[in-house]
């Protein structure tokens, strides 16, 4: 067999059992960044690549680095030194990459092996020292196996940072540069990131050479393969809300999200009593239950996780079809990472967010703000569900599958014994026990819709600036957080992307911040601000003007108002002052 595969359109310029490995798992067209990095003007070259998570990256740099990897040949030699080096910021991550990895390299012999944290460092060190191809690791770990010599790596040809922007986010940048520091200069560096802030650009000038710089097209219009919903909700209802919408959807695998932990044990013990088939992921789990967790998944046992965000990160399961946030997220950037679990490399997937009445403004600005198109709906009715079950019971393995003998014989004694109708009905009364029982809830939008806002387009200035000259915006830091505007303003303008002269007016309170941006700049603003630097730090454009106004800011910073009083006082009599 040649060396190329001669598949026609998707892979036609790579190495056979990879071509062949793509096919086997029904990849017929390659997603924009795999496309790119394939490229005769990629081939061989360094490589600083955006590209949001759930765009098949990781298949991508798989792609990428294989003919320096296999230099022309079918198989791997004996495993020895790797060949190549994959960083990633989480287990979960390191862990979905290396299974990647391992069924995109099998025909080539390959051995993939993985070092991240909360797994045993010495089976990994000797894993390591029987050999690999390809090693895919956490900061911190790889860098105590270089540490104690465990890992070689004078013979690495190519090294991956995928995630960098949430590597540097994390504090790993001395646990990069140290490893980028001990590898051979004449490495390929294949960057991935999902944004470019000044930091990942610093890092690429300093460990790349001549890096092609590839911008996945389209990646800022979020996921164009998943639905999004608002769903109304009464507060009180959430939790049934939650089970109506999983028996509604009755998707594969559903992922649910909360903010908390203890959210998370409430909602799958829950769950788990109505019958639903339920696993949690959260930060108080050891590695093993995570792992446990992940398998029930991916192997049917279980259908829904109920997960926090962090816990979440680095997730890839196929069968996801749903995401429902029970409690809304932090910011359109949590939003669109939360919603990327599914609708994955051309998969199509929903995600849901339940929406109380109080949160209502704050959720269309969110995902006004996440640039995606999105519409209000009811929670799914107990009538809904049960017109849907009817449907659905003729598709179950109870009437699809062929009947024994066994089952023709007793089917003959039921027929002899009792009515058509009362057996449909105990066929119908089986059927429903093993399905949880739909809530009745409340829609507390039922009657005239509210119209549905537009998909937000930052380029539309018309339609801030019809707000007035400038747009406020809330910061989710206060005088509780040593706010203050000397260093506000700096932080605002770098993330934002602005000048200082962009900035009006800013309004300290004890929980929050309210400042002002001219109408020109704020789309801009709004833009950047979601992208660069900590999730932590969130900015919301308040929709209804101008915000209420406080008497006096923090150390000595004082709201227009504040300081007219302040100066009225000031020119008053000493005695009338007193007063």
């Amino acid at each position: 067999m040649p060396a190329k595969a001669s598949v026609t359109v998707p892979f036609p310029t790579l190495p056979a059992p990879l071509a062949r490995a793509l096919t086997a798992r029904d990849y017929e067209d390659p997603t924009p960044v795999q496309s790119a990095v394939i490229e005769a003007a990629a081939q061989g070259r360094d490589l600083l690549v955006s590209a949001q998570t759930g765009s098949g990256k990781t298949v991508a740099y798989g792609l990428a680095f294989a003919e320096t990897l296999l230099d022309g040949a079918e198989r791997f030699g004996p495993a020895g030194a790797p060949l190549a080096l994959v960083i990633a910021p989480t287990r979960e991550l390191a862990l979905q990459v290396e299974r990647e990895l391992s069924w995109l390299y099998a025909e080539t012999g390959a051995r993939v092996i993985s070092c991240v944290g909360g797994m045993d460092p010495r089976r990994e060190s000797r894993q390591l020292n029987d050999g690999a191809h390809i090693v895919v690791g956490t900061p911190g770990r790889l860098r105590d196996h270089l540490e104690r010599r465990n890992l070689a790596t004078q013979d690495l040809r190519a090294v991956v940072l995928d995630e960098a922007d949430e590597m540097l986010d994390l504090g790993f940048r001395d646990d990069l540069e140290f490893i980028l520091s001990v590898t051979p200069k004449e490495r390929r560096t294949l960057l991935f990131s999902a944004t470019l802030p000044k930091a990942i650009a610093t890092l690429a000038e300093r460990y790349q050479n001549d890096a092609l710089r590839i911008a996945v097209k389209g990646q800022e219009r979020g996921h164009a393969d998943i639905t999004y919903k608002a769903i109304r909700v009464v507060p009180r209802e959430l939790e049934h809300v939650v089970v109506n919408t999983l028996r509604f959807m009755d998707a594969p695998t559903a992922i649910i999200f909360c903010n908390t932990r203890n959210a998370v044990r409430h909602l799958q013990a829950v769950l788990t009593e109505r019958g639903f088939s339920a696993v949690a992921l959260s930060g108080e789990l050891g590695q093993g239950e995570r792992n446990a967790a992940l398998q029930a998944l991916r192997d049917g046992r279980a259908k829904v996780c109920v997960a926090t965000d962090v816990a979440a990160r680095g997730i890839d399961l196929p069968t996801v079809s749903l995401v429902i946030h029970a409690d809304l997220p932090h910011d359109a950037e949590v939003l669109q990472h939360r919603s990327g679990r599914t609708g994955r490399a051309g998969r199509k997937g929903t995600s849901l967010l339940l929406i109380p009445a109080s949160k209502r403004r704050r959720a269309e600005q969110m995902l006004m703000i996440a640039k995606v198109s999105f519409e209000w709906a009811g929670p799914p009715t107990a009538d809904e569900i049960r017109r849907l079950d009817g449907e659905r019971m003729w598709q179950d393995p109870i009437f699809t599958e062929e009947p024994a003998e066994e089952d023709i014989a007793m089917a003959e004694t039921l027929m002899a014994q009792r009515t058509p109708q009362e057996l449909a009905a105990a066929l119908a009364r089986i059927y429903r026990s093993r399905l949880p029982s739909p809530e009745d809830v409340t829609d507390p939008g039922a009657g005239p819709e509210r119209k549905t806002r537009p998909v937000y387009d930052p380029a539309d200035v018309d339609r801030i600036d019809a707000q007035g000259p400038a747009v406020w915006f809330r910061l989710n830091l206060g005088r509780r957080d040593n706010a203050d505007p000397r260093r506000l303003l700096p932080m605002l303008t770098r993330r934002g992307n602005i000048g200082r002269q962009e900035i009006g007016a800013i309004r300290i309170f004890d929980r929050e911040t309210k400042f002002e941006v001219r109408g020109g700049a704020a789309s801009r603003f709004a833009q950047t601000f979601a992208k660069n630097g900590s999730p932590e730090i969130q900015v919301e454009p308040l929709l209804d003007g101008e915000p209420a106004r406080e008497e006096a800011g923090p150390k000595g910073f004082k709201s227009p108002r504040g300081a007219r009083h302040e100066r009225e006082i000031a020119k008053r009599p000493r005695a009338s002052r007193a007063k």
